[in-house]
């Protein structure tokens, strides 16, 4: 029987974390070992780390390493727990019910699959995606719209915000395009071919720069339609642009603009994103200049897309 590890990364968010753990130990086909980095080095979450009823490491870290090095820290120690699959959940979302791990397991045996997420729904408002994704040309918000005509979902539907635009669907699967980190599980050879998470990204885009090393490697994946992972509603930073035909990321505070702006500057310039970089130009020349009419907006994000580029990769 295969090793499942799940892995968790949290940062002062104690009594949200108590709720995910209590979902991701409590699944119908238990994990075999729950990793959770803590980025505050908190004891009270290693009381409740150690407290859950399958068998847990607490890894306090004494440095924040953002979600991007929790993870690639968690995975790794995952790994060398031999680990056949690594499951990943943040401290804010959880899994949709106890069924979920598998779900995704079997999901991942009938297609083959080296990777393969849920779908990322709006804690609030199940109904809705926690990011809007793009298929084809067109955004899509709602479970619903991720299907064409005279599609039905086969339980739930969608998928969180990807690099990439979606394809047609087979059965309970939306191939080529899968959320990471919420809910995510990877085979363990898929982590030796692709890596873990950037360190160097702390935390927005790092697992957009995982997904775009996962759609270069040739390895199978996708979004299991017929399961859910819960997350706090992420839609707002997405602005339309152009009568909503196309969208524009615009954080609400400064902090994670920073981080977005930067780590987009970088992941542009990585094989296999640089031909976006005309659309990106586009959006965002739009979005400041013409909607915003923000010159020094447009101006900070040239400069903060420049850091990314030429690999500054400083913290604020």
């Amino acid at each position: 029987m295969s090793v499942v590890v799940a892995v968790v990364v949290t940062h002062r968010r104690r009594e949200l974390l108590a709720e995910s753990l209590k979902v991701v130990a409590g699944q119908s086909r238990p994990v075999d070992h729950l990793i959770v980095v803590d980025n505050d080095a908190d004891p009270s979450v290693g009381e409740l780390v150690t407290g859950q009823p399958v068998a847990t490491t607490y890894i306090p870290s004494k440095r924040n390493l953002g979600g991007a090095g929790g993870f690639a820290l968690g995975m790794l120690h995952a790994l060398a727990l031999g680990a056949d699959w690594v499951w990943c959940a943040d401290d804010d979302g959880r899994p949709e019910g106890p069924d979920v791990l598998s779900t995704l397991l079997d999901c991942a045996d009938r297609h083959d699959l080296g990777q393969v997420s849920p779908v990322v729904v709006n804690i609030a408002e199940p109904d809705s995606l926690a990011f809007p994704l793009r298929r084809g040309l067109v955004w899509r918000r709602k479970r619903s719209e991720l299907f064409g005509p005279g599609e039905t979902a086969p339980g739930a539907g969608g998928s969180d915000t990807a690099p990439g635009a979606g394809g047609s669907h087979t059965d309970d699967l939306l191939p080529g395009i899968a959320s990471l980190m919420n809910g995510a599980l990877f085979s363990a050879d898929t982590l030796e071919k692709i890596g873990v998470p950037d360190l160097r990204l702390f935390f927005r885009g790092d697992e957009v720069e995982m997904h775009r090393r996962l759609g270069r490697s040739g390895i199978a994946f996708g979004t299991c339609l017929a399961t859910a992972y819960l997350h706090p509603d992420g839609s707002d930073e997405f602005r339309p642009i152009l009568g909503g035909r196309m969208h524009t990321q615009y954080p609400d505070n400064e902090v994670k603009r920073f981080f977005t702006y930067r780590n987009r500057g970088y992941l542009m310039s990585q094989p296999g994103m640089r031909k976006l970089l005309p659309q990106e130009y586009a959006r965002f020349g739009w979005f400041f200049l013409v909607q915003r009419r923000d010159v020094a907006g447009f101006r900070e994000w040239m400069r903060l897309r420049r850091l990314g580029r030429t690999e500054q990769f400083r913290r604020p």
